[in-house]
């Protein structure tokens, strides 16, 4: 047994796991330490700042951070689900189950316990990369990654690959979803302008009919003041002729009347208008809908 309490060989490979972890540890300290570095040298070129300017430098670099850190440590969760999953298949071919302990990785002891032996690997790494430097100063070389590394790297390349195509799926067919509202939108818009201008050959009809009748009222009452003015002869002839008159005049003003009603029930057979109006705002809200999910 070995220091780890595992035997040589899986210590062999946690030792491996380390330096890939060293190696990732590496890579992300140096983008945060480019970050800052960024910052003085696009920002930091004034002799002085104001309040404002340090708080706004301040949390632009926070941000950037912040987002390098998260991106970091859902990588590491990432990259110990895939460590797990490889355990695990290993054991089922064996027909083994094995349990984990989430307790126990809090375990202050135990956590002191690896603390010294990554201290005294590092420790070992940087030895030998001293010794060999110093045999080599010429062409100074990096512990290389062993296969298992590797591997797991490649693994975790795969994986995220495999995730972002998932991605690109999905959003090729929300956007073909929207596509395909929009033309429905297009559609609808369409035949609501179509019936909106219907609607208004038929206001324009109704407008012309009672223009008509209203010139043929005036006709009659010119008419009727013309024959009251010249007839003087036969008053019997002019009190018929006065009663035909009125009663064209009622005749006429009952067509109005009809007119105005028939006028009055095209205006009431609208509904489609409305029922078009309330399945375009439908749709608006399902481009919204589709525009939410595609923003997140």
């Amino acid at each position: 047994q070995a220091e780890l309490g595992v035997n040589e060989h899986h210590q062999n490979e946690v030792v491996s796991y380390m330096r890939f972890a060293r190696f990732k540890r590496g890579m992300c300290l140096k983008t945060v330490d480019s970050c800052f570095q960024d910052l003085k040298d696009s920002r930091l070129v004034e002799e002085t700042f104001t309040v404002d300017e340090v708080i706004d430098m301040l949390d632009g670099l926070q941000s950037v951070v912040h987002s390098e850190v998260e991106s970091e440590l859902i990588n590491t969760t990432y990259t110990n689900v895939l460590l797990l999953r490889q355990l695990f298949s290993q054991a089922e071919k064996w027909y083994l189950k094995l349990q984990t302990d989430v307790s126990d990785l809090e375990n202050r002891n135990k956590k002191a316990s690896v603390l010294t032996i990554c201290i005294l690997f590092l420790t070992i790494e940087t030895y030998s990369f001293t010794v060999v430097s110093m045999i080599d100063p010429i062409k100074p070389k990096l512990a290389p990654l062993n296969e298992g590394g590797s591997e797991l790297l490649n693994k975790t390349l795969a994986h995220l690959q495999e995730e972002n195509e998932k991605l690109k799926t999905r959003l090729r067919t929300i956007e073909t979803q929207a596509t395909a509202a929009l033309d429905e939108k297009s559609k609808l818009e369409k035949s609501l302008r179509d019936l909106q201008m219907i609607q208004g050959d038929q206001k324009n009809n109704a407008n012309q009919d009672i223009t008509e009748l209203e010139n043929k009222v005036a006709a009659l009452k010119s008419q009727f003041e013309k024959t009251l003015n010249d007839t003087t002869a036969n008053q019997k002839f002019l009190e018929e002729d006065l009663m035909t008159t009125k009663h064209d005049l009622l005749k006429v003003q009952d067509q109005l009347s009809t007119a105005e009603k028939e006028l009055e029930k095209k205006f009431q057979q609208t509904a489609a208008y409305r029922n078009m109006k309330e399945i375009l705002t439908k749709k608006n809200e399902q481009i919204k809908d589709l525009r939410r999910r595609l923003s997140k």
